[in-house]
């Protein structure tokens, strides 16, 4: 088991639920990702991310899909994009990326509770 963390620990974590909009390949990352434009709703508006998604996805697959990401953690600069939210995801058993997605509707922003 890893680390113990306290229950203020995860309340400082401000996870939402986003809506991919548009997803492209990202030539210039190390490894393969894709650059992805993420609608929070409109506290947070559209944030961006580079996620190494693409076993599991094509960008078309992603464009509409709903997504769990980290909106307060700060942007970190990844070549020439700048990545604004970290996507939540699951390794399979490959150790390829499955993303976090909640299985019913729910508006955008909504915070993990």
């Amino acid at each position: 088991m890893g680390d113990t963390a306290s229950f203020d620990d995860f309340l400082r974590l401000d996870i939402r639920v986003g809506r991919i909009e548009r997803a492209e390949h990202f030539p210039e990352a190390r490894k393969p990702a894709y650059r992805l434009w993420i609608d929070f709703g409109p506290e947070f508006g559209t944030l961006r991310s580079s996620a190494q998604i693409t076993v599991h996805y094509t960008p078309a697959e992603l464009v509409g899909r709903r997504v769990l990401g980290v909106v307060n953690f700060p942007p970190r600069q990844i070549g020439p994009f700048r990545s604004e939210v970290l996507v939540l995801g699951l390794a399979d058993a490959e150790g390829a990326v499955v993303l976090v997605s909640p299985d019913a509707e729910v508006p955008l922003g909504a915070r993990l509770h």
